[in-house]
């Protein structure tokens, strides 16, 4: 079966008493668990504070609710608020978060990911030449998923759709931690001559020394960090040679705050940061801000639930994005949507 075209978000508010507010949001990890945490534990702390000292409120909340760097709902939640400190900090001063962020590149390429486990090697090449047809360069499929995956039945699929699309457009796959090291060797062997951008999160549990083993045995570039909560991950993963790109996303890594850390330790490397794990209109601030932020993922389900909750939400236009130039995320929620499916 398909996986299904549905996924649960958590989305906060934050009002300032001077009348601004900010948008936040995080996805599909315990989100009710994030929002129970956002609301009786994070907001008490940030009642009376000044919005704009995003450093010194992300210091605070990890230093009374986080003093061993747990991860999974503290991280989430963080992220969430976050996001919308930093949509608050750019209606404030009247300029875009990526602009605050350092305004590198005022558009950034992008890539688009068919996020359904489709077995059908002809439907997914269908899929991905009609993505071609509309000015898509770059593409993503999964790998891993289904019941019936398999690093041979995966390879079939992915070489399918190489040779639908042609050698000029990028292509990379993403396992979503789903292969033993084992399994995924053996798919990138067998995809050697695929031409393959990038193998996104291919082993359980991101495991660094099991990525550093794979990267060292296949000419594919290895990347991984989507779903890492801390720096410190993102540490071990950059510093231990466990991949070629860094894939901090603000909707998990703790926000905008945490993410720009991630991304410094990554250049310091020579390691390019893209963007992975869906949220685009949140992310694109990061890879557009920083030098080396070089890349938006574009992916169907989650692009598809930013296109229903947002008025008129920011649009690649084949192979980017151009960033918006109203203050903070330059996003506007439809809360009749949001008040539609709430707690649904």
């Amino acid at each position: 079966m398909d996986e299904p075209d549905e996924m649960t978000i958590a989305f906060i508010t934050i009002k300032t008493d001077q009348g601004i507010t900010g948008y936040g949001e995080t996805g599909y990890l315990h989100p009710q668990a994030t929002e129970s945490f956002v609301n009786d534990h994070i907001a008490p702390i940030l009642i009376g504070k000044n919005p704009l000292n995003n450093e010194r409120i992300w210091d605070l909340l990890y230093t009374k609710l986080n003093p061993r760097a747990q991860t999974g709902v503290w991280s989430t939640a963080v992220s969430a608020v976050d996001i919308a400190l930093w949509d608050i900090k750019g209606k404030q001063y009247g300029e875009p978060v990526w602009r605050l962020l350092g305004g590198a590149n005022d558009s950034v390429p992008v890539y688009y990911t068919i996020g359904q486990a489709i077995r059908d090697k002809d439907r997914l090449a269908d899929i991905a030449t009609q993505l071609v047809s509309e000015g898509a360069e770059r593409i993503k499929i999964v790998v891993g998923k289904g019941e019936w995956s398999s690093p041979t039945v995966d390879a079939e699929r992915v070489t399918a759709v190489r040779e639908a699309i042609g050698d000029d457009i990028g292509l990379a796959i993403d396992a979503n931690y789903l292969y033993s090291l084992n399994d995924a060797l053996q798919l990138c062997n067998h995809l050697e001559s695929s031409s393959i951008s990038w193998f996104e999160e291919p082993v359980y549990g991101n495991d660094a020394l099991l990525l550093a083993d794979l990267r060292t045995r296949t000419r594919i570039p290895i990347a991984a960090g989507q779903n890492e909560g801390h720096r410190f991950r993102h540490r071990e993963l950059i510093k231990g040679s466990a991949i070629d790109i860094s894939l901090p996303n603000v909707c998990f890594t703790g926000g905008y705050t945490e993410a720009v850390k991630v991304a410094g330790m990554a250049d310091a490397f020579n390691i390019d940061i893209y963007h992975g794990g869906g949220w685009p209109f949140q992310n694109m601030h990061l890879q557009a801000g920083l030098a080396n932020g070089q890349m938006v993922e574009f992916h169907d389900i989650v692009w598809e639930i930013g296109k229903k909750i947002y008025d008129s939400p920011p649009e690649p236009t084949g192979k980017s994005i151009t960033l918006p130039d109203e203050p903070g995320l330059g996003l506007d929620p439809d809360f009749s949507v949001l008040n539609r499916y709430e707690n649904n």
